[in-house]
């Protein structure tokens, strides 16, 4: 994998991924560097004007009324990081953590918050070479940025905080030592331009929506081994009755299912009932590009406004080099990621609420026509009668997380800071929502497979055969009552697995 160039060309949703999670290495381009170089330069010529820069020689918040006194300049950069690292909880991924790293490497090198070159190669340093601060969960209200998970990181930096590396967590300045770095010694304005930002709630909210956009594309293939397990009909999935409702996601999902259900051929378990009496099957199943297809056009916004945030500089103050200016505004301010999350997070949980319908469909052998929760002795095995209690469950979860963090605010910082984002929350439980989703669907798929095995000999489509064998190959057939949870495991593992996402590619 090449090496990604910041500034070279915008960031991409993508970019991000293969860096956290990939490993990508990343570095300066020159253009970058010059911008940074141009900025840093202009900064230190306004300071020796003694023009009063807020968090270059004035406090902070409410006490920016304060004047720092030349000589204190860098212990003020100092004591913001010490003073911010108030972040409590468990801490955060690697991947994750990761993300912020070059996010916030990203943000300074637009050439707008006057810091070093030094601090930023500090930073890409620290990514490149496995160092991952670590980061508590808890502490950001998304307004002034993500002040509290962000001092965390800064504070590696220079050689304090903690961190870990090969899986070991250790100091900050032991994590430095161990890869050859230095701890960075920080300029005016370095400590408060680390902080300043929304690169938190950014770099969760990305990883979570790439994955949802994944668990689409799953749910239109368990949904559509659903429709095959309980014998449906193909009809409400033809081109003509989405062209005159145009939605993009609708039409997208009609055109998915169809074709999963087709590839190859129409399946032998489909022209097992072609002249049977059913006519509409329940909504779960009838009406996919409807729900699947609304949370699909709902990602799409959020993607728009995360593929803007991840390119746009959220510093303050923020410095115009060919303007000469220096100005003090609000563009740390996660209102608008804020949103997206809980956009995101209503968008995931639909996508688990009907599958959970489905799922208790293929149980119910009033509307399935399958042994009574999927078991061939029933009374003496329960079967599948509690993967839906436990899937219900999940679903019941995702509704309380889809209260909308973006419509809270919390005063903070003596009423200076009069009107929060709570951002940093609606990403951490958008989150927590695509993963319930991710699971709920496991549980589909080994249930629709389950189905699919009561109707042998009768084989489905190519692209249902496929998934079949490919969960057939983790996890057998149930034939008696046994433990599901290394079951649920071992299918969540497939659904993420470079192997599944290729058939998806493949198939769609």
């Amino acid at each position: 994998m090449d090496t990604l160039k910041i500034g070279q060309r915008a960031l991409t949703l993508e970019d991000i991924y293969q860096v956290a999670v990939q490993g990508r290495k990343v570095e300066l381009s020159s253009s970058a560097v010059r911008k940074i170089e141009r900025a840093h330069q202009f900064l230190h010529k306004q300071i020796k004007t003694g023009q009063t820069l807020y968090g270059v020689n004035t406090g902070f918040g409410l006490l920016s009324n304060v004047k720092i006194n030349s000589e204190d300049i860098e212990q003020l950069q100092y004591n913001l990081l010490r003073s911010h690292a108030c972040g409590i909880g468990s801490y955060l991924r690697d991947e994750q953590v990761r993300g912020m790293l070059l996010l916030r490497a990203s943000n300074l090198a637009a050439g707008h918050s006057g810091v070093s070159i030094g601090l930023v190669k500090q930073i890409l340093a620290v990514l490149n070479k496995g160092i991952c601060p670590l980061i508590p969960e808890q502490g950001s209200v998304g307004a002034s940025g993500d002040l509290a998970p962000l001092s965390h990181l800064a504070l590696v930096l220079i050689g304090e905080g903690r961190a870990r590396l090969k899986g070991r967590e250790m100091s900050g300045a032991k994590a430095l030592s161990a890869v050859g770095l230095k701890p960075i010694r920080l300029g005016p304005k370095e400590g408060l331009a680390l902080i300043n930002g929304t690169q938190f709630m950014t770099a969760i909210g990305t990883l979570s929506l790439l994955e949802a956009e994944h668990l689409c594309d799953v749910a239109d293939i368990t949904g559509a081994m659903s429709v095959e397990a309980m014998r449906g009909t193909e009809t409400a999935f033809e081109a003509e009755i989405h062209a005159v409702r145009p939605h993009p996601g609708q039409i997208k999902v009609a055109k998915n299912i169809k074709k999963i259900l087709t590839s190859g051929g129409k399946s032998a378990i489909s022209l097992s009932h072609e002249n049977c009496g059913k006519v509409q099957d329940p909504y779960s199943l009838r009406c996919m590009p409807q729900v699947h297809g609304a949370s699909r056009d709902a990602m799409k916004f959020v993607r728009e406004v995360l593929e803007r945030e991840v390119n746009s500089v959220t510093d303050n103050p923020l410095v115009f080099p060919k303007e000469k200016r220096i100005l003090s505004g609000g563009n740390f301010h996660g209102q608008i990621v804020a949103i997206a999350m809980d956009v995101l997070s209503i968008a995931s949980a639909e996508i688990a609420s009907i599958s959970e319908q489905r799922l208790e469909k293929l149980v119910n052998p009033a509307i399935s026509d399958l042994p009574a929760f999927l078991t061939e002795h029933g009374g003496l095995n329960s079967g599948f009668m509690i993967v839906q209690v436990a899937a219900a469950s999940i679903v019941s979860e995702n509704k309380t997380l889809c209260h909308p963090a973006s419509v809270d605010s919390i005063p903070t910082s003596a009423d200076k800071e009069d009107h929060v984002s709570m951002g940093a929350w609606g990403a951490r439980k958008a989150a927590k929502v695509v993963e319930n989703t991710r699971r709920v669907l496991s549980m589909e798929l080994l249930a629709s497979c389950q189905g699919i095995d009561f109707l042998r000999p009768l084989k489905s489509s190519r692209t249902i055969e496929a998934v079949h064998k490919m969960v057939r190959k983790q996890v057998s057939k149930v034939t008696q009552d046994r433990v599901f949870h290394d079951d649920f495991k071992k299918i969540e593992a497939i659904l993420v697995s470079p192997q599944f996402g290729k058939l998806v590619q493949e198939s769609l």
